[in-house]
């Protein structure tokens, strides 16, 4: 009788063992996603939550040096503009950052189909574009630039009244060479889809002149020595203007976290650093408080 009952109490202990086993096992279960839970800073924004557990920040650029650009002899992201988001990514704790390729006048269309996380290429913050997207604080301000050949007649910008100009097509540059147009200050005027059709519009004699970015030409005239062109001077900029990144406007917590890392950069000196890496002077560079972006909503 003893053994019998013996016999129970163990037959009962090895189903408890089990029972105890598998519920160890269900609780263990829940750890991961405690642990990610865990990994949530509840002092940072949803998109940057986000954005830390992707492990990247998506950018849209047009692929224009020296800007934001694949470096196509190592393939990797490359600019100015680069440069300084990289930086940002960094100190809010982003791993890395990727560009994504799309035509310049698409780049909003694209932030808001939500396709890439921000825009950063070079983009003047504009009353028409801050109906669009959020706009970063200034990052640097810049200007145009009159690209004509070496051996041009065309010395100043009277000198274009009987000739060819072109433009890049959703630039702040383009409406400059449109003003000269509807004013009678050129003979006509090209669009073109990308600055290096538009170079080399100018270096074939395509066009007479074009109407650019005054970084990207002297940028891009340095760097091929098959371009016969020159940047007119003297010329006083008429578009001159502030760069900044854009975002969506569900963004906006996210916006005011990308705005205190680069102050900071500002402030610390780091962002200058990164201008002068480009040739880029002070004259360039915006101070925090004159930074400042009134975004409309």
């Amino acid at each position: 009788m003893m053994k019998k009952v013996w016999k129970q109490y163990a037959f009962l202990a090895v189903v408890m063992f089990i029972v105890s086993a598998i519920l160890a096992g269900c609780g263990s279960s829940n750890e991961p996603a405690k642990t990610t839970a865990a990994r949530k800073d509840p002092n940072a924004s949803a998109t940057l939550n986000t954005l830390r557990e992707k492990g990247a920040l998506i950018v849209g650029s047009s692929n224009d040096a020296p800007f934001a650009y694949i470096d196509a002899t190592n393939n990797q992201f490359s600019g100015v503009d680069a440069d300084i988001i990289r930086e940002v990514a960094k100190r809010l704790g982003i791993n890395k950052v990727e560009m994504k390729q799309i035509p310049f006048e698409n780049l909003l269309i694209e932030l808001n189909n939500g396709t890439v996380d921000m825009v950063t290429d070079a983009m003047y913050i504009k009353p028409e574009r801050l109906e669009k997207a959020l706009f970063t604080d200034v990052w640097y301000k810049e200007g145009e630039a009159v690209v004509v050949k070496k051996d041009s007649s065309i010395q100043t910008k009277e000198d274009l009244k009987d000739k060819v100009v072109g433009g890049q097509k959703g630039t702040a540059f383009l409406e400059v060479a449109q003003k000269w147009l509807s004013e009678g200050k050129v003979r006509d005027l090209k669009i073109f889809s990308n600055q290096a059709e538009l170079m080399m519009a100018v270096n074939t004699g395509k066009i007479d002149a074009c109407v650019t970015d005054g970084i990207v030409a002297g940028y891009t005239i340095k760097q091929d020595s098959s371009l016969n062109l020159k940047i007119l001077s003297p010329y006083e900029a008429e578009a001159a203007g502030k760069i900044g990144a854009a975002l969506r406007f569900e963004d906006k917590e996210f916006l005011a976290e990308v705005n205190k890392a680069l102050n900071d950069m500002k402030q610390d000196g780091t962002l200058m650093k990164i201008l002068q890496q480009y040739g880029l002077n002070e004259d360039y560079f915006v101070a925090v408080d004159d930074g400042k972006t009134q975004n409309v909503k």
